[in-house]
């Protein structure tokens, strides 16, 4: 009985450690996450005014471009995932995995084969156990992304929605990521990202407004070759902060959650352990008084 307590002890005393390193990585993430959400907040206007200056040139100039043609017969789509770099995110990097399931199902049911990019080593992990191909992985910043990663993930996307079918060029693009709702809430979400689809200032016009007279130098085309890309780019980027924040969150209740239980686990040790010692005290007394007994009936008899 005194090996079972001691036993307990020793599990009491590896949760007890397990607990500090669970609450420590609560209060990082904790600290964290308010740093990622002022800065998907402080991206938000930027990306805002670039979207109503694609909208005003793609609207009023009347330009075709490669980025915004849509194809007859697309058969061909890219699908960008964006996941964690590390684990104890909780279900963070499942859920999105889920979503980009659902999504290349859909894909495929209207014909349409799927190249595979992912961002974050569980992504990559996750298809290469399954042995999916992946054309291209990009790892080791999902906590802390920078626009300069955004810009050479846009940029390898542009170039291979440009390019032609026989050199692996693709008709779609579209990216996987989860959406920072709140600390409670995080959503997978997927959006088509090209061609792409500029929806403000597409309504009427009533009678009686006025429209906007829009000039372009040096001509809309060329306005629409340099502000497309960025764009596309700040798109990325925006994507990447709000998994970056929805990533710090999860890991914050995955840890959170994982701190209580092992409150819970260490109340129970010690319970069952105290259970153990007060039945080893009993036993051990009943076998003095036992001892006792027997010596006293002993002595009897021999007298």
């Amino acid at each position: 009985m005194a090996l079972s307590v001691r036993e307990y002890r020793a599990r009491i005393k590896s949760t007890e450690s397990m607990k500090k390193i669970t609450r420590a990585m609560e209060l990082i993430a904790a600290s964290r996450i308010i740093k990622a959400q002022q800065r998907a907040q402080a991206a938000a206007p930027y990306a805002r005014e670039l979207t109503r200056a694609v909208s005003a040139v793609a609207t009023f100039s009347n330009v075709d471009h490669a980025l915004t043609v849509e194809p007859e017969d697309p058969k061909k789509a890219a699908v960008l995932i964006v996941t964690s770099d590390r684990g104890l995110a909780g279900a963070y990097s499942s859920s999105v995995l889920k979503e980009a399931e659902r999504l290349v199902e859909k894909l495929k049911g209207e014909g349409k084969a799927v190249d595979l990019y992912t961002s974050g080593r569980k992504g990559e992990a996750y298809f290469k156990f399954r042995q999916r191909a992946v054309v291209r992985s990009w790892t080791g910043f999902s906590d802390q992304p920078t626009y300069d990663v955004a810009a050479e993930i846009g940029a390898t996307l542009i170039e291979t929605f440009l390019a032609e079918e026989g050199d692996g060029g693709v008709d779609e693009v579209h990216v996987v990521y989860t959406r920072f709702r709140s600390m409670l809430s995080q959503e997978p979400t997927a959006v088509r990202l090209l061609p792409l689809e500029v929806v403000e200032g597409t309504e009427a016009p009533e009678k009686d407004d006025l429209l906007p007279l829009y000039e372009f130098e040096p001509s809309p085309s060329d306005v629409l070759d340099s502000l497309l890309p960025r764009y596309v780019q700040s798109r990325i980027f925006f994507a990447l902060l709000q998994a970056a924040a929805s990533e710090l969150a999860a890991r914050q209740k995955a840890m959170k959650a994982a701190t209580d239980n092992a409150d819970e686990l260490i109340k129970k040790y010690k319970r069952i352990a105290n259970q153990a010692r007060q039945a080893g005290i009993t036993q051990e007394i009943s076998e003095i008084v036992g001892g006792v007994n027997a010596l006293a009936d002993a002595q009897a008899g021999s007298e």
